[in-house]
């Protein structure tokens, strides 16, 4: 069924009973010609761009709970271009090119708003940064705008001005960021996905993997069974390393908590994305009134999806440095996705030692927003067997090589350098 104020008019005046499955759920065949492990954003639009795009259909998404579960409904929804680096620029700015007309290409509401976003500075020296950051996203055709203090006042009345300590000074904006339905976004990826012919099969747990006597990687071992692969994609975010490890290998990445939290419901308050910059907090509201927010990761290696106290009150503490009337808003709920973090906070998409096995991960802070564009890049990589134009920095022995892309020093290891 396509949707469409024809289709929804329909249905209204049926009593709502004809809405068919969003997406069918099939029995696992023996074989396909890929298996994406992983139904969360990532592998669902790599399924999706490689039906469409490169006109691959024998694909399954196999996902051990259901879809959604994961980090790709427990993140703060935002997303930017705002980048600075090589290989992050262009990744980034691809991917919002992707939001941008997501909605058309899926025919389903993601609901992305581009309510833009603010990244305040606090110093001189603060400032300088975020002046070169957007005169390189500028030069890379990237909306960026340097405002200064009477700007930002009068775009967020709100704020803290009379800090002392923490003075708003000016912030970096980009209107074109914004927000999406993280939920909606897995949706719709998955039914459209499931339009091409893509198997999305549902828990479904990998347990191991099936080698020939070269070592190549033949298939995947799971709960429901054995299933054959031509080749193998892992989406799994920060279970990479485990599942990486079922194949012999050592991924450079380690496995973090990273809480996010949402207020009760109040009126329309804050207009886009905010961020401080003398502290790791960042704030929106949802279009039920809830302020979305959260901070850095916990400071501990964790496979599970809550956290701790120390942190929740560190973000709580940067809130109110930057907006003492948010002291006033009762907490809602919390909870954790388990962060990939790569050694330079950076994401890998490349194939691994191990012939047909091919890797998506390390996307630390950044993976909702790269959900577009990492499903098409990772796409090219399956299909093509040579890494996307815009990926090409992404390689896993940068490493080795001295390349690494440490845009914010903010890895799970930033001393490295």
């Amino acid at each position: 069924m396509r949707y469409s104020i024809f289709s929804l008019a329909r249905a209204a005046l049926s009593g709502h009973k004809g809405w068919t499955r969003a997406w069918r759920d099939p029995e696992p065949k023996k074989h396909y010609d890929v298996v994406i492990i992983g139904g969360g954003g990532h592998g669902l639009a790599t399924a999706y761009f490689l039906a469409r795009e490169y006109g691959i259909r024998n694909v399954a998404v196999l996902e051990k709970g259901w879809i959604g579960s994961g980090n790709a409904g427990r993140n703060t929804t935002i997303i930017r271009s705002n980048y600075m680096l090589p290989g992050n620029t262009g990744f980034y700015e691809l991917s919002m090119k992707l939001w941008e007309r997501q909605e058309q290409d899926l025919n389903y509401n993601t609901m992305v708003s581009q309510r833009g976003i603010i990244n305040l500075y606090h110093s001189d020296g603060q400032r300088d940064a975020f002046a070169r950051r957007g005169n390189v996203m500028r030069i890379n055709g990237i909306d960026a705008e340097l405002l200064d203090a009477v700007q930002i006042r009068k775009m967020l009345p709100f704020l803290n001005y009379d800090n002392a300590r923490f003075p708003v000074m000016g912030g970096l904006l980009q209107r074109r960021a914004g927000t999406a339905r993280h939920d909606a976004v897995v949706w719709g990826y998955a039914r459209a996905a499931d339009s091409f012919g893509v198997d999305i099969i549902q828990n479904c747990e990998v347990t191991g993997f099936t080698r020939d006597q070269n070592g190549k990687v033949t298939g995947v071992e799971t709960t429901r069974g054995a299933i054959g692969a031509g080749k193998v994609g892992m989406a799994v975010a920060g279970s990479s390393s485990r599942v990486a490890a079922m194949a012999g290998l050592r991924l450079p990445i380690e496995s973090h908590v990273l809480q996010a939290f949402v207020s009760e419901a109040i009126k329309p308050l804050i207009p886009g994305v905010i961020t401080f910059g003398a502290g790791h907090f960042y704030v929106s509201q949802s279009d039920k009134g809830g302020l979305v927010f959260g901070g850095d990761i916990d400071g501990y290696n964790s496979y599970a999806q809550r956290g701790n106290m120390p942190v929740m009150e560190d973000v709580c503490e940067g809130g109110m440095a930057l907006m003492p009337m948010i002291g006033r808003v009762r907490l809602l709920r919390q909870w954790g996705g388990i962060m990939d973090m790569s050694m330079d906070g950076t994401p890998i998409i490349d194939r691994t030692p191990v012939d047909g096995l091919y890797v998506n991960a390390g996307w630390c802070y950044g993976g909702f927003k790269a959900t577009p564009a990492s499903g098409l890049v990772f796409a090219h990589l399956l299909a093509r067997d040579e890494p996307h134009e815009e990926a090409k920095r992404f390689r896993l022995d940068r490493f080795r090589r001295g390349a690494m892309i440490d845009e914010k020093g903010q890895g799970a290891q930033p001393n490295l350098h």
